[in-house]
């Protein structure tokens, strides 16, 4: 990056902000259509409703990241409970980097931003899921200070497990 660039900007989204809004929406769109983010477009339901859930849903946040007014990042963050550390925590649920703009410190900005906020609400720690494959994500979250969860290590790793209701 040369001197004269757009330093990058972070916030926390204002889901009644039109913008933030569309941005949301549009990195989110490109997320889905990434292999690591399922490979499909984002549905119809998403597309419209997204921002509006996310606006009712209690604890919920998100951070953007801006290079100029160009929109390069997405993280979307809810807020939990740990009941071995009985406080809050923030589970970070999706992280979003435009393509373009991967490997400029974007994801350490915003998840630097998030503890930030995640410490302002009296959060114990940060959680986050990432598949197994997703190396150069993997890479990135560990410079941000991530590990895979372990409460005993003869116990070995959490897996992230789902089931569909």
């Amino acid at each position: 990056m040369n001197e004269t660039a757009t330093a990058l900007t972070t916030l926390i989204a204002d889901y009644r902000d039109a913008r933030h809004g569309r941005d949301i929406i549009a990195l989110m769109e490109a997320y889905s259509q990434d292999p690591f983010g399922g490979g499909e477009p984002l549905s119809e339901k998403c597309r419209t409703q997204l921002v509006e859930k996310l606006a009712e849903f209690p604890g919920a946040f998100s951070v953007l990241a801006y290079r100029g007014d160009e929109a390069l990042g997405l993280v979307n963050c809810l807020m939990g409970f740990s009941t071995f550390m009985c406080q809050p925590l923030v589970n970070i649920h999706d992280v979003v980097v435009s393509e373009r703009a991967r490997g400029e410190g974007v994801c350490g900005a915003m998840l630097d931003l998030v503890a930030a906020e995640a410490k302002r609400r009296g959060c114990c720690k940060l959680t986050l899921e990432v598949l197994e494959k997703n190396l150069p994500a993997q890479v990135a979250y560990r410079k941000c200070g991530f590990k895979a969860y372990t409460l005993d290590e003869e116990m070995g790793q959490a897996e992230f497990w789902q089931r569909y209701l």
